[in-house]
Formats: structure tokens, sequence, C-alpha cells
């Protein structure tokens, strides 16, 4: 009994004084946006894809360190975020078409996934025109992330313009959806959907 006394009284003394070394040191506050270039550093929250005042559709781009110069690293990096534009471009008008298609009663399961394979081929195949760079910044590491976007206005005739080739594209399958209600419809809501 006594040794059980004497080891726990010999354990509180030893926590005790460990307890001391402890020093309560903060933690630091982890950035809500940072830089994806491995410096972990805190970036503006465009970078990860905040939206912009005035910018209807964007996407974010980013090129490492190069030799061949800035001019060079702007233009991969606007490449970069041009493609991810394009995808982002292309799920929205997919759900869009699907929502479409689905309110109007007008197709089935393989109607829908026919209208999304045209319609995101198209996408891949159209120049996204009006697209520009609206911000870029150095990353730490000496890279450069940018941010492209599309404006209301272009967006939306981007959007229209796409929707419509398809449509000229695969007139039978755009026909059998017109059947319940005007496909024009659904390009007011693209433009009411870009203009907010």
């Amino acid at each position: 009994m006594k040794l059980k006394l004497v080891s726990l009284l010999v354990s509180s003394v030893v926590l005790v004084a460990c307890s001391k070394d402890v020093v309560n040191t903060p933690v630091a506050a982890i950035p809500d946006c940072v830089f994806a270039d491995g410096s972990n550093q805190a970036a503006p929250d465009w970078v990860c894809g905040a939206p912009i005042e005035g910018v209807a559709l964007s996407a974010v781009g980013y090129s490492e360190k190069s030799a061949a110069g800035p001019n060079y690293m702007k233009q991969m990096a606007a490449t970069a975020a041009r493609v991810e534009l394009a995808q982002v471009l292309s799920v929205d008008l997919q759900n869009m078409v699907k929502q479409y298609v689905e309110t109007t009663g007008a197709g089935d399961a393989e109607t829908v996934d026919r209208v999304n394979s045209v319609v995101t081929k198209q996408v891949t195949e159209q120049q996204l025109i009006g697209s520009q760079v609206v911000r870029q910044m150095p990353t730490p590491s000496g890279g450069l992330v940018v941010l492209v976007g599309l404006d209301p206005t272009q967006a939306e005739g981007v959007a229209e313009s796409i929707l419509r080739t398809s449509m000229k594209n695969e007139a039978a399958l755009f026909q059998k959806l017109e059947s319940e209600k005007s496909f024009d419809e659904l390009a007011e809501e693209i433009a009411k959907r870009y203009s907010n």
C-alpha cells in the first residue's frame, strides 16, 4: 500500500514538473484560400474561385515559373483557365438542359444523355470568344495565377451560341425536345442566369 502511495505521489510530482515546460503558443489561423504552388501562403479569394463583381463566369489557371518568361507563363495560365472555364460552362449548360428536359417532360434518360453529349462536344469545340484575363498575380514560388472570365453579356452569348449550334448539328434530337416547349425559352433562362 505504501508502495502504491509513493508511486502515485512520484507520478503527480513528475506530471506537475512536466506541465511547467508546456508553453501555450497560439495556433495560427488557417487562411481560407492559399496558393496551389505548395507554399501554403494566403491568397486572395479570387485565386480559389470566389465570385468577382461584373464577371458572370470565371476560372483560375496556374503556370509554374518558366525560363520562357512572363508572357509565356501568362499564356499557359490563361490556357489552363480557359480549359477550366469550358468545363464549368459545359456543366452549367448540361444542368440547364437536363432541368429543361425534365420540366417539359420532353425526353427520357437516353434523350437527356444524348443532349448532354452534344452540348459537351459543342462546348469543347467552341472558342470562348470574349473571355479575357481579368486578374493576374505572381505566386510565392515565382509562378503565375490568372483569372479568366466572361461578363454577363458574353457568357449569355457564348452559352446561347453553343446551344443553337448544337441544335443545328443535331436537328432531330432538338426537334424532339421542341415538340413540348420552345427551345427559345431555354435560351431566355440562360440569359437570366448569367445576367444576375
